[in-house]
Formats: C-alpha cells, sequence, structure tokens
C-alpha cells in the first residue's frame, strides 16, 4: 500500500488517532502535514517522522477558526504543491445530559468536530481536482451509528461527519476522488485513559474481540481507505471496534 508521491493532510496529529495516522502514512511513503493546536508535539512528531526517513512540516492551526483552516491550507498546498489525501480527526468532548448542555458546549463540539472537517474539505478538494486523485477520510465513531447517553453534542457530529462523508463521495465520484470515514469504536487514547475502571471494564464485556483498540488500528484502517487498495471503496462507513457493533 505505497503511497509515494501523495501528500497528506491530517488534523489534530498531535496526539493519539491523528498521531498513529500522520505516522503510519509517512510510513507508507506519504509526506504528510500535520495540523492541531499545540506547535510543541507537532515539532516533535514531525522530528520523529523525518528520523525515520519520511517527510512532514507542522502548520500549527485551531480548526475551530476558519481563517486558521483557510491559512494552514493554503501553506501547506504551497509547501508541498497539493494535498491529495484528507484525514479530518480533530475532535473534542463536552459531555453533558441533554437537558443541562450548554449552547457555548453544543456549538463547540458541532464546530470542531463537524464543520471543521466541512472546511477542510472545501480547502482541500480543488488541489485533488487538479490532480483527478484523492482521498478523503473522516474519523467518526461508534456513537455516531449508535447514540450515547450524555453525549448528544458529540454524537450529533460524529453521525453528521458520516453524512458529509455520503455526500461528498456522491459529489466528487467522477473525478477519481473517494470520501470515506472510519468509526473507531473503544480506543486507548488521551480521551478515554480519563474513564473509570469500571466503565473500561464494562466496555470490554462489550467488545467481541476482548481488548481496548490502539490508535494504530485505526491508522491502519485510515491508510489503507488512503491506499489504491481501496480504490473502488467509496461512501463507506470502516468500523473498527473489536466487533462492539455489527450488522
Amino acid at each position: 500500500m505505497s503511497l509515494a508521491g501523495h501528500v497528506a493532510l491530517v488534523t489534530g496529529a498531535s496526539q493519539g488517532i491523528g498521531h498513529a495516522c500522520a505516522l503510519r502514512l509517512a510510513e507508507s511513503g506519504a509526506a504528510v502535514a500535520l495540523a492541531a493546536r499545540n506547535r510543541e508535539k507537532l515539532s516533535q512528531l514531525v522530528d520523529m517522522i523525518a528520523a525515520a526517513g519520511g517527510k512532514a512540516a507542522a502548520f500549527p492551526m485551531d480548526v475551530a477558526d476558519e481563517e486558521q483552516i483557510k491559512s494552514a491550507c493554503k501553506a501547506a498546498i504551497a509547501q508541498f504543491g497539493k494535498i491529495d489525501i484528507l484525514v479530518n480527526n480533530a475532535g473534542i468532548t463536552r459531555d453533558q445530559l441533554v437537558m443541562r448542555i450548554k449552547r457555548a458546549d453544543w456549538d463547540a463540539v458541532l464546530n470542531t468536530n463537524l464543520t471543521s472537517a466541512f472546511l477542510c474539505c472545501q480547502q482541500t478538494v480543488g488541489s485533488m481536482l487538479k490532480q483527478r486523485w484523492g482521498r478523503i477520510i473522516n474519523i467518526t465513531s461508534i456513537f455516531g451509528q449508535t447514540g450515547q447517553a450524555g453525549q448528544a453534542n458529540y454524537a450529533s457530529s460524529k453521525a453528521g461527519l458520516i453524512g458529509l462523508t455520503m455526500a461528498i463521495a456522491r459529489e466528487v465520484a467522477s473525478r477519481n476522488i473517494t470520501c470515506n470515514a472510519v468509526a473507531p469504536g473503544f480506543i486507548e487514547t488521551a480521551m478515554t485513559a480519563g474513564f473509570s475502571e469500571d466503565l473500561k471494564q464494562d466496555a470490554l464485556k462489550m467488545i467481541p474481540l476482548g481488548r481496548v483498540g490502539s490508535p494504530d488500528d485505526v491508522a491502519r484502517a485510515v491508510c489503507f481507505l488512503a491506499s489504491d487498495d481501496a480504490s473502488y471503496i467509496t461512501g463507506h462507513v470502516l468500523n473498527v471496534n473489536g466487533g462492539m457493533l455489527m450488522g
């Protein structure tokens, strides 16, 4: 699954799933534009990729800020010449029961998790159209498929990503651009590290494979969808959840 000659932009690249995706894409031969708010972590990741013989550059941005998205995408295209793989991974949670969710927390989650993906697609799809080749991969969630109590904002944003994925897939298919989503289940990240041990054990009981997933489990799925091996797959949601959701 060589990605040599391609350029990938990964949002939320400073940690967790985004970090793992960036490393995997670079290992597969892609040059990687790293986007996140934490400049120091991005710099460390650039060094890590370079030390392994890969190519990467950092483009600090807050995906909740439209102007930062525009300027970072333009800078990445100017430096690398194109972006033909986009991984919309950046995401946050602001959990609360639906009757208690503050409008600011609703807006923050929708803007970061869903609107940013739409904006990043807008800023990069032109480059893909010129190349007549592209891969858009949106990181959604099992909770965008099943819902989750206390996460009405998060579940809505991730369900919205699935709808966005299918709409874009239909729009750009004729130009040899695919758009797919990856839906992780319970993955060991900073976001899940704060869960209580009881909650983790309850989750494990729901996973037929009997283990929590790793960020690299998700990254491997992303690299597959970015490759020519997945050239006839579009508008699809690839579940990476150890069997938590079937059917």
